[in-house]
Order: C-alpha cells, then structure tokens, then sequence
C-alpha cells in the first residue's frame, strides 16, 4: 500500500485528487493540507511514502518539508507551466522529486504516485520546456535584489548584502518595477514569483 499525502491549494482539487487515488487498491490517502506550513507536520504525522505537492505553495516559500524533522519521502510536484521557471528550486540532496503538468489527467498523477513510490523518475518533458523557455527579463543583479526584497530586507539592507549603495539598489528596483509593470515592490515581488522569476 503507497501511503499518499496531498498539499493541494484549493480543496475542490484536493478532494477530486483524493477521490481518485483513494479508488487505487495499492494506494491510501493518508493527509490532506492545503496550505504550504501545514506540510512538515503532515509528513511527520502520516509518515507517506509520496508526497503529492502544488508547486505554488513550494514558490511562495509556505511548503516545509524538513528533511531533518520528517523522513525524505519522495515528492511529487504539480506545477503550472506558465509559471515553471523556478522548477529547479524544488530539487535538494537526497530526496526523490517528480515533477508533472498541473493539468495533466489524474491518472498521470495516480501513476507518477506509483513510479514515485519505487524511487523511479517522473518528468513531464512539455513541462521541463516551457522551464527551459520561459524568458525572465532581469538581470542576475536585478534578480538577487528582488530576492532580498522578497525577503523584507529594506533597501539598505540589500545594498549592505550586495556591496551596494543605496542608490543603486534603488536605480535596480526601478527598472524591476518597469520590466514588471508593477506599481509597488510587493506587486512586483509578486508577479516575479507567478513568472517562476525568482
């Protein structure tokens, strides 16, 4: 039996998803979560060996699977390919990740689950694609303030990590605003994370 946790935003998803592995006869659902900080404790607690995860909740930064804290149960990760980018981030040393389309057919996932569960890999190649096409209009330079600014480090604070002046992370913050068309830098923070920028 290939017990199976689900980290799904959106319940309607969720339970869809649940419904349909839960039908397996060599798969049981053993969690449900639908926010990214709830993970960790869901792992620990119901001990699955495959984790069904949103890429979403791992790119927002709210996903805590531990590997020191919980077994380094395999993930699956379902990612939206206009958002597929920052796909290599969910990827650390000695932990099994598959990665599919969120779109793709439920038996794709009822299968990845499976070929998951006996460590083999699960790649959706359109996606892995669109990761390697997608077009992020910022500068190595302009991508690291934007990750410190993402992190609530103030502007001097960014300049201080960078070598920066205060001046020039500025002048680098203004060109993300107009690269991005926000009007703010949590609009911008915001629309560099839907775009897998950073």
């Amino acid at each position: 039996m290939i017990r199976t946790l689900l980290a799904l935003d959106g319940a309607l998803v969720r339970g869809a998803l649940s419904l349909v592995l839960a039908a397996e006869e060599d798969i049981h659902v053993v969690g449900e979560v639908g926010r990214g900080d709830a993970v960790d404790q869901a792992v620990r607690a119901g001990r699955p060996d495959v984790a069904v995860v949103d890429f979403d909740l791992i790119n927002e930064g709210r996903a805590m699977v531990d590997p020191a804290t919980a077994q380094p149960c395999p993930l699956l990760v379902l990612a939206d390919p206009r958002r597929a980018r920052g796909l290599h981030g969910v990827f650390a040393p000695g932990r099994t990740v598959g990665i599919l389309a969120s779109d793709v057919a439920p038996q794709r996932v009822v299968d990845g689950v499976r070929r998951l569960a006996r460590r083999e890999s699960v790649v959706d190649a359109e996606l892995v694609m669109a990761a390697l096409a997608a077009d992020c209009p910022l500068t190595a330079r302009e991508t690291e303030v934007l990750r410190l600014t993402a992190a609530g480090a103030p502007v001097a604070e960014v300049a201080g990590s960078l070598r920066l002046s205060c001046g020039t992370v500025r002048n680098h913050l203004g060109r993300i605003a107009r690269k991005t068309g926000a009007r703010t830098r949590i609009e911008a923070v915001r629309f560099a994370r839907e775009s897998g920028w950073i």
